[in-house]
């Protein structure tokens, strides 16, 4: 009689138990890292992004050597004790003599590939704004990031006209973005070549930035200029 076939034996269901626990505990222990590490490296981003907003402050506001930040409250201002990111801030900005020489206003908006940061010195004396500087980006590197070092660019800021209207509550003139090489007025961003979307999200982030802000920071202008640091 022909010999009957054995069947192979069945695998330990054990080792398939340990292989699956061995998996869990790894991801524990690699979920557990991830948690600490956030946590040890995130007050180290925090302490330096606060020096990066510090050092961007007095490059938007020419002459300041001191700033104070300062709070929406009511309809008002007041001085900002601490941290709290909940809350819409100014940076009123001061010379050697204590004097305002400007305010530092943070302002976002969508760029050609996300959400465009971006903080601008605003000069109440001359009505302008006197400084840009990109805080945060993600354009296309060699075309939409030319925002944040083309020189021609960047002239645009150096006085670039955001006056109210005689009504103290609305721009003379809106900021606008033109084509290269087509400025004429002094409330014109002219775009960079091959750069426009990115371009435009500037202006049309100053242009709404501006309309709200200018009117309210003219309306407290009082509390600032008397609180020097």
């Amino acid at each position: 009689m022909a010999e009957k076939q054995q069947m192979p034996p069945a695998e330990d269901g054990g080792n398939s138990v340990r292989m699956v626990s061995t998996m869990g505990i790894i991801g524990l222990l690699a979920g557990a890292l991830i948690v600490l590490t956030y946590q040890v490296t995130f007050p180290v981003i925090q302490k330096n992004k606060a020096a990066a907003l510090e050092r961007a402050i007095f490059e938007v506001v020419p002459g300041a050597t001191s700033k104070r930040t300062y709070q929406v409250s009511g309809d008002g201002l007041e001085i900002l004790e601490g941290e709290n990111a909940a809350v819409r801030k100014y940076y009123a900005a001061y010379d050697s003599t204590g004097q305002l020489t400007g305010v530092a206003i943070e302002a976002a908006g969508q760029g050609f590939q996300d959400i465009l940061r971006i903080l601008y010195g605003y000069d109440p004396d001359c009505q302008c704004i006197v400084g840009i500087k990109v805080l945060e980006s993600r354009e296309t590197p060699g075309l939409g990031d030319k925002i944040e070092k083309d020189e021609n660019f960047l002239k645009n800021f150096i006085a670039l006209d955001a006056t109210l209207a005689d009504d103290g509550a609305t721009m003379a003139h809106p900021i606008e973005m033109v084509k290269f090489g087509q400025k004429t007025d002094a409330w014109q961003v002219e775009a960079i070549t091959g750069a426009t979307i990115s371009s435009r999200a500037v202006a049309n982030i100053l242009r709404v930035s501006s309309s709200e802000s200018v009117p309210f920071l003219t309306d407290n202008l009082d509390t600032i200029e008397g609180d020097t640091p």
